[in-house]
Order: C-alpha cells, then sequence, then structure tokens
C-alpha cells in the first residue's frame, strides 16, 4: 500500500456524502477524483428539500468551512411541520421552526451545488461510469471504468448510491423492498397558481395519513411545492391494478380512487401538479449492514446503509465523508485510517436505521394513525 501523505483517492459518486468527502480532502492539501457516471451537474433534479441537523449535517459543513454559505441559501422556517386530519383537512398538530433555526432547510440541488462549487476544478469527471472494483493483494484497489479503462487508486471510496458498484467488492448485500412505494409529483410558483395548497402547506411541510396511504407536501424553494403520495402496497400493485405507469391519466384516476374518503382540498395534491407522477419504490438494505475490513476500499452514506428517506440520509453521508476525510488526512497510515472510520461509521448506521424503519411505519402506518 501506498503510504506517502498524499495518496492517490478515488471517490467513486457525486452525491453529498462523496462531495462532503472531496471538499474536507482538499481543503487539507490532499488530491482526490471524483467519478460520475451523469454527463453533468445538472443532468436530471436533485430532488426535494432536506433539514439540516445540527450534530451531522451541519457539522460537516462547518468541518468543510461551508456553514456560512449554507446558512445564506438555507430556509429556517422550512422545518415548520403541519398535520392535517385526511377526511376533513382540519390542523391536529403543528411545531413550528425551533427558535434557533436548528434544523434549516435547503434544496438538495442547492446543497450540492454548494459543495461542488468549492471543489478545485477538474475535480468530477463527468460521465465516468464506473463498472466495479478489483482490490488488489497490495492494499490498493482498480477501478473498472464503463469504456473498459482501468485506474488503480490506495483508495477507492464508494460513494455511489443504493444500487452501489464499489459495495460488491465487501459485501453481497442487496437493497430490498420496504412495502412503501411513493409517488412524486410538483406545484410551481404554488403562491399565486395555488393559493390554496400552498396556505395548506405552510412554510414547510404538510402531513395527513391514513391506513396505509399518506400525504406529504413539502416547499422548496423558489416558490415550489414538492409532493409524495405514500403507499404501502406490494411492489408490483400497479401490475395488479391494471395501471401503466407510464398512462398518467390512468395513474391519476387510480389514485384518485384509492383516496375517495379523503378531503378534496387534500385529493388536490393528486389532480393537480405540474409534474407528472413518478413512481419511487423505496428500498433499503439489510439492518445492520457490515462487512470485514478489506485494504483499499469502503463506503459510505447509501452504499454503506441506505434507509427509508426520513430525514436522516442524507445528513449521515456528508457525515460519513467528513469522518472518512478527516481519519485520512489526521492518521499516520492509510489503511488505518479507513479502519478508524469503519469502527464509528458502521456501528452509527446500525442505530441510524433502526430508528429510520420505525420513522418509516410511523410515516406511513399500516392502520389508520
Amino acid at each position: 500500500m501506498n503510504t506517502s501523505r498524499d495518496p492517490r483517492i478515488a471517490i467513486v459518486g457525486a452525491g453529498l456524502g462523496g462531495l462532503t468527502c472531496a471538499r474536507v480532502l482538499q481543503q487539507h492539501g490532499r488530491s482526490v477524483t471524483v467519478f460520475e457516471r451523469e454527463a453533468s451537474a445538472d443532468a436530471r433534479p436533485q430532488g426535494g428539500s432536506l433539514d439540516m441537523h445540527p450534530g451531522t449535517g451541519q457539522a460537516a459543513l462547518g468541518a468543510a468551512g461551508l456553514l456560512d454559505p449554507f446558512h445564506a441559501l438555507a430556509r429556517p422556517e422550512g422545518d415548520e411541520w403541519r398535520v392535517i386530519d385526511f377526511a376533513t383537512a382540519a390542523l391536529l398538530a403543528q411545531r413550528g421552526p425551533s427558535a434557533d433555526g436548528g434544523r434549516p432547510e435547503i434544496d438538495r440541488g442547492q446543497l450540492r451545488g454548494l459543495l461542488l462549487d468549492s471543489l478545485a476544478e477538474g475535480t468530477v469527471r463527468w460521465g465516468h461510469a464506473v463498472t466495479g472494483v478489483a482490490p488488489s493483494a497490495d492494499g490498493t484497489c482498480r477501478l473498472l471504468l464503463g469504456d473498459g479503462a482501468v485506474e488503480d487508486f490506495d483508495l477507492v471510496v464508494g460513494a455511489d448510491g443504493a444500487w452501489s458498484r464499489v459495495r460488491p467488492a465487501l459485501s453481497p448485500a442487496a437493497p430490498g423492498y420496504t412495502g412503501v412505494t411513493f409517488i412524486e409529483t410538483g406545484f410551481d410558483n404554488c403562491d399565486t397558481r395555488h393559493p390554496d395548497l400552498a396556505r395548506l402547506v405552510g412554510n414547510g411541510s404538510m402531513l395527513a395519513k391514513g391506513a396505509g396511504r399518506t400525504l406529504v407536501a413539502q416547499r422548496n424553494s423558489n416558490g415550489h411545492i414538492r409532493a409524495y403520495i405514500a403507499l404501502r402496497v406490494p411492489q408490483d400493485w400497479h401490475e395488479a391494478a391494471g395501471v401503466d405507469l407510464g398512462d398518467q391519466r390512468a395513474l391519476r384516476t387510480h389514485l384518485l380512487r384509492m383516496f375517495d374518503d379523503w378531503d378534496e382540498s387534500l385529493r388536490y395534491i393528486l389532480r393537480n401538479g405540474d409534474q407528472g407522477f413518478t413512481h419511487r419504490p423505496l428500498f433499503v438494505l439489510p439492518a445492520p449492514h457490515t462487512w470485514d475490513h478489506v485494504p483499499g476500499v469502503t463506503l459510505l452514506g447509501d452504499a454503506a446503509h441506505l434507509m427509508p428517506p426520513v430525514g436522516l440520509g442524507a445528513n449521515l453521508a456528508m457525515l460519513d465523508g467528513c469522518d472518512l476525510a478527516r481519519a485520512v488526512v489526521t492518521g499516520s497510515r492509510l489503511d488505518d485510517a479507513v479502519r478508524a472510520y469503519e469502527s464509528i461509521m458502521l456501528p452509527r448506521s446500525i442505530e441510524a436505521a433502526t430508528g429510520s424503519a420505525k420513522g418509516l411505519d410511523h410515516l406511513v402506518p399500516a392502520t389508520a394513525p
């Protein structure tokens, strides 16, 4: 293994965790290359709003020297939550943002852009798909690229999400379906085009729950509301129902039937989205998910501990990236640094996975709440 002060490090995946890791490494003068299969930073939408927790996501941003620009973009008022009765749309409970703005919201795309802008030019190799990795006997790791090229590194970090191409070098685990599917839609210029929905949602998020059915609407920046129709259904539910997911009208009609006992102000979310429906079955890795240490390769974020999207995943991925980078820059030997990181990350992720599973059961209860 290369024991120089500047080991060759590759990060696979330009998500929040991988970019945080790269940023902290570069802050300390280390070179790093990020391989990303997408063609550019704006190749696809980045998803909804995230609440950054003080001890995880915000701690990572602080270590990356990006806390002030984060706060300049974030929306403290977005931490507001409203719980609505599904049958009457009456307000059941409301939680305002904390007095100290403890968990401000930020659009995922804005946060990713902040991290990308902080990196040295050329750090991310766009359009470079990784098909796998091959650890070597000398403790290094070979990166296998989609175009047939190979590159050798002292450390390859799998930050490539749920269907990681790096994970098989460490673990045979594969994501399994949770029993819950999200169907996403969105509303533009909500305060002028959808004022009743905007008032219902407020400054943050709105939640309405029935038996096996939940609606979540979340205010993003620039007057956009992102909504999720959460269903506790088999993964092939649409096939059993005879619904073609590519037929937006048929899908809308079926969803309206599924929510026919809900208040019309909530059914508005099903009727009037400005964006088509996007079908997102939720998958998780087995918990606990651990592996025997392999020199030259490790994982972070969803590649290591894929969990339900209940507010922990992005925060933990960023903390993973920060912890790994700090272990590398402070350790005397690269392999010892990676072992130290894994000894912290793996127990932490087991606890978080348990909590996330309970969170999903609370979000989409099997029986009426």
